[in-house]
């Protein structure tokens, strides 16, 4: 177990993999094929000596949070070596995906399930991206039980789409979406893309027991063991935040909201209240939920007609699924009693800090210490000085990570742990 942990940290699973199906391999498009242009990036393989600028960073100091090793890390970030290290380029994937069994082999995939445990829990994945780092995240959270639906943003550029196309092409339980939206930013189609990604993976197998949507900034704090182990423990229930919902947000639900151009705006219009009188509460966009409660979304009258009645409102994701959760007859809900109400911090889908809950060591009005990276639309983009914290919670995955950001010193220290 603590071998495969350590593994799984590092992202160096060391295994042998087998050729991916040939029909799969034909059904992508023709790209052509330069092996040239693959050695000039023979430093994205994984060597067993684990070679990279991220070797000079000592995890472990980093994980007792020693001032040096938090520093050193950090100013590694601003290397040349290291930017090259973490952007991999959209023709990288587009080449080396031309061979399937080379690509899965060099970016260490597990061919098998690492135990049967695992086998007889698989899980299915809702991964919502608009950006490369996909692959990043899809190898940490990869086993070949799982099932993995893809959602690219119709407004990604061709080659991110093009790059993505050809690492879904080299796995037979790793797909693209088969109706893809232009994602808004606090609108509906942001719950459409997953709504999508829900009724493929609920009708491409009937083994799968829990569901989980991520996005591309999302990382995994759990091995697939563990997060099996977590989910198993729920018994047939759900993990998302679900609360009685503010006078600071009931705006949201009140009034009718249009996309214009792109973007979420007033319509002017004061919304009817919600089908069958349900109640409306409060929570986020992302869920670990039962096969169950995902068939309910798909054929429940009451769910159907809430959805509809919800496609004009303010930021749907962080109410729709949490309101979902409290309808009577939902496998795995809980009744719309107050006394039931579920935090993020108690839910164990996801981690996030927001700026506004940040505080100093010590301090009883804060949830959570003081972010140590940059903040994103008031988020905390992880530093290294997070890592220490992050492994001590219960969360499945935290958000945000992101490459393109100088903070997030945190990928050198998460490589190397």
């Amino acid at each position: 177990m603590r071998l495969v942990k350590r593994r799984f940290l590092k992202l160096l699973l060391l295994s042998v993999v087998l050729c991916s199906l040939w029909m799969l391999r034909a059904s992508r498009p023709k790209m052509s094929w330069n092996p040239s242009y693959i050695m000039g990036y023979s430093w994205l393989e994984y060597t067993n000596d684990d070679g990279g600028p991220e070797k000079v960073c000592n995890c472990s100091a980093i994980l007792r949070g020693e001032t040096g090793a938090l520093e050193q890390a950090k100013l590694l970030t601003i290397t040349k070596d290291f930017k090259k290290s973490v952007q991999i380029p959209d023709e990288y994937y587009v080449n080396a995906t031309q061979d399937c069994s080379q690509f899965k082999i060099s970016r260490k995939y597990l061919p098998y399930p690492l135990s049967q445990e695992e086998e007889d829990f698989p899980l299915a994945y809702s991964m919502v991206v608009h950006h490369k780092n996909f692959e990043r995240l899809l190898r940490a959270i990869y086993s070949p039980q799982n099932i993995y639906c893809v959602h690219v943003d119709k407004i990604s550029d061709i080659s991110v789409f093009s790059a993505i196309m050809g690492i879904t092409s080299c796995f037979p339980n790793v797909f693209m979406v088969s109706k893809s939206v232009s994602v808004v930013y606090a609108a509906w189609p942001r719950v459409q893309a997953d709504l999508n990604c829900m009724a493929d993976l609920y009708n491409a197998s009937t083994t799968w027991k829990y569901f989980i949507n991520l996005c591309g900034q999302d990382f995994p704090l759990k091995t697939n063991l563990e997060i099996v182990r977590m989910l198993r423990s729920l018994r047939g229930g759900n993990s998302l935040e679900s609360e009685q919902i503010g006078g600071g947000k009931k705006w949201r639900v009140t009034n009718a909201y249009q996309i214009v151009d792109g973007q979420i705006q007033a319509s002017g219009k004061v919304k009817d209240p919600p089908p069958f009188n349900l109640p409306i509460m409060s929570g986020n966009a992302y869920i670990a939920v039962s096969r169950g409660y995902v068939c309910s979304v798909l054929e429940d009258n009451r769910i159907q007609a809430l959805i509809e009645w919800a496609k004009d409102t303010y930021s749907p994701d962080e109410f729709l699924w949490a309101t979902i959760q409290r309808i009577p007859g939902v496998p795995g809900s809980t009744w719309p009693n107050s006394k039931y109400d579920m935090t993020d911090i108690n839910a164990i889908t996801r981690l996030v800090k927001w700026a506004w809950h940040e505080g100093s060591q010590g301090s009883l009005e804060a949830v959570y210490p003081e972010c140590h990276g940059n903040h994103v639309r008031s988020i905390c983009v992880y530093g290294a000085g997070d890592l220490q914290w992050l492994l001590k919670q219960h969360h499945l995955f935290a958000n945000k990570f992101d490459t393109r950001h100088r903070s997030h010193s945190l990928s050198t220290a998460w490589r190397s742990t």
